[in-house]
């Protein structure tokens, strides 16, 4: 069997962020004003610093106005709930995004609670939650590394229909929306996860195989049904001294690439996967929340 196909997750994302771009400045030229990002960093994590960055980056480009608002790691609850209640009530901030994680003194789930549903552009509040569970996909915003995977699939697999589709993982912000947007491509679902008994062979099932669990190369390639989509959504940081550098490392997935490589029929890379659809995707749910704001209907269809 050949090597698989490999998903081009940069070349989809480029294209998804050109088509916001383009409906951006159909939106801004009808409405006199562009959509809004707000990005909310408590704190100076490095990681978290680099990944706001980018998304303003990104939020610029496509032709959006970016608010970033960066406050102390010793900011209280209460001064973070007041925040979120001044970007709900601006009618020039369509989608706002708490980054993640948040200190300790600060409860993430009553943050994420007080944003306005019609401003989750995370897709984490539970009403969107719901309305993704109960398939309203005229009102659902859905979590954006999910979203990225479907349309990954989509592309490289077309129709997803009859499919069985395995996910590995059930975290709220991958697993459980990944599901329910599987099931709205009428794909069959099994959810396997640390609990679940013999893995490997539950995995094996899949024409569809979603792996998120933070894991390094959990998945090794006799997990895998020969010719299946293989998505990746893990990104591990592991070890990779030389004499130079010793302090150097390495990107790895939830899958073993090397083994999967020889036994699925397509599989997304770690790094270059899924991870630029995620900020890809973010931008279309803020372009489609400033849409449905304005009494429009969705520029971007999901």
């Amino acid at each position: 069997m050949k090597d698989a196909k490999i998903i081009d997750g940069k070349a989809v994302a480029a294209g998804l962020r050109a088509r916001v771009a383009a409906k951006v400045a159909s939106f801004k030229a009808d409405n006199g004003k562009a959509p809004g990002l707000a990005v909310v960093l408590v704190g100076e994590d490095p990681a978290s610093q680099v990944y706001v960055r980018n998304k303003n980056k990104q939020t610029a480009a496509a032709g959006m106005r970016s608010f970033e608002h960066t406050v102390p790691a010793a900011t209280s609850q209460a001064e973070l709930l007041s925040l979120v209640g001044r970007l709900n009530d601006d009618p020039d901030v369509h989608g706002i995004l708490v980054q993640l994680p948040l200190p300790p003194q600060i409860d993430p789930n009553q943050v994420i609670d007080a944003i306005d549903p019609a401003k989750d552009v995370d897709g984490l509040h539970v009403v969107n939650a719901g309305r993704l569970a109960t398939g309203r996909r005229e009102l659902a915003m859905a979590p954006c590394t999910p979203l990225g995977c479907l349309m990954l699939l989509r592309e490289c697999l077309g129709e997803l229909s009859g499919r069985h589709a395995v996910m590995l993982g059930r975290s709220n912000l991958v697993g459980k929306p990944m599901v329910q947007l599987l099931l709205w491509e009428n794909c069959t679902v099994t959810v396997a996860h640390s609990r679940s008994g013999d893995l490997p062979a539950l995995c094996r099932q899949g024409d569809v195989l979603v792996a998120a669990v933070g894991k390094p190369e959990l998945v090794r390639g006799d997990w895998i049904k020969p010719g299946a989509a293989v998505i990746d959504v893990g990104i591990n940081r592991l070890p990779d001294p030389t004499p130079e550098k010793p302090e150097r490392t390495r990107l790895v997935g939830d899958v073993a690439y090397a083994e999967a490589l020889a036994v699925a029929g397509a599989i997304t890379p770690v790094p270059g996967g899924v991870g630029p659809m995620t900020i890809a995707c973010l931008l279309a749910n803020t372009l489609n929340a400033a849409c449905r704001q304005s009494g429009l209907p969705d520029a971007i269809e999901i």
